[in-house]
């Protein structure tokens, strides 16, 4: 790496961004928490983070939490590219630090995406109706090799949520954790948050990739849902708004999480 790409890589405007993103990310698990727990008290759709931002939108002084969602996300997104080109954290070229490269970059693509959207939601320009799953689904099972490519995404995402149980029941969320800034009580909370965080959103992750594996099966674009949809089909089940209750309260533990890790996370 040359010197003047190696001082962009560390620099503190860098670290900052990251740490403004995981805050914003924080914040918007909590936004779509609070709705779930809503839904499963009074009953409504569950939403998604995009849908989440739209009902922000609709509340005083909406935009201007939004704007700052954007820029969150947007820092979020940076801060991924970064270290996934300029091999911020030393992950090395080999097979499994190029994986974990690959990964940040991904991550990087997925938060631009949502920093696109919620800014396109400030402009008042909306992100369309219907099922954005399903629709793409739809287009993607057209392709030569489509119900092949929709099946490994939604194998992808089940393993996504293989994952996050895994970092879960191993505690490895807590490799990159600056220990030496917290007391005893803050890193058995930080700890506990992470362990029940990360459970909930393998539960998600799993229902949104055993939709999308049973979407590519059936050929049937209708089975794909995204976060939302797998939010309202819990809620849907024999004892539904307690199920939903209690996902919607993991995903909260998961905000807090990211808050949590925006302060004390190694960036």
């Amino acid at each position: 790496m040359s010197e003047g790409a190696e001082q962009v890589a560390q620099s503190r405007w860098v670290e900052r961004s990251g740490r403004f993103g995981l805050a914003t990310k924080g914040f918007s698990y909590l936004l779509v928490a609070v709705i779930a727990i809503k839904v499963a008290v009074d009953g409504g759709r569950a939403e998604d983070r995009e849908g989440a931002l739209k009902t922000l939108a609709d509340e005083p002084f909406g935009w201007a939490l939004l704007l700052m969602v954007a820029l969150g996300f947007a820092a979020y997104a940076a801060w991924r590219f970064v270290e996934a080109i300029f091999d911020r954290d030393d992950e090395g070229d080999d097979a499994k630090g190029l994986a974990k490269r690959a990964g940040d970059f991904a991550k990087g693509v997925l938060y631009a995406g949502l920093a696109a959207i919620t800014a396109r939601v400030v402009a008042g320009a909306g992100g369309g109706s219907g099922n954005a799953e399903q629709k793409a689904t739809a287009v993607v099972l057209d392709w030569p090799g489509g119900r092949w490519i929709v099946g490994l995404g939604g194998a992808a995402v089940l393993g996504a949520g293989f994952y996050n149980a895994y970092r879960a029941l191993s505690g490895s969320f807590r490799d990159k954790l600056r220990t030496e800034l917290m007391s005893g009580v803050e890193e058995g909370w930080y700890t506990a948050l992470g362990v029940v965080g990360h459970l909930a959103r393998a539960v998600v992750f799993a229902m949104i990739g055993l939709f999308l594996v049973k979407a590519a099966w059936e050929y049937d674009p209708q089975e794909a849902e995204g976060l939302d949809g797998a939010l309202q089909t819990l809620a849907g089940q024999p004892y539904g708004p307690v199920l939903l209750g209690a996902v919607a309260l993991g995903l909260a533990t998961y905000g807090l999480f990211c808050l949590v890790q925006a302060r004390y996370r190694e960036v």
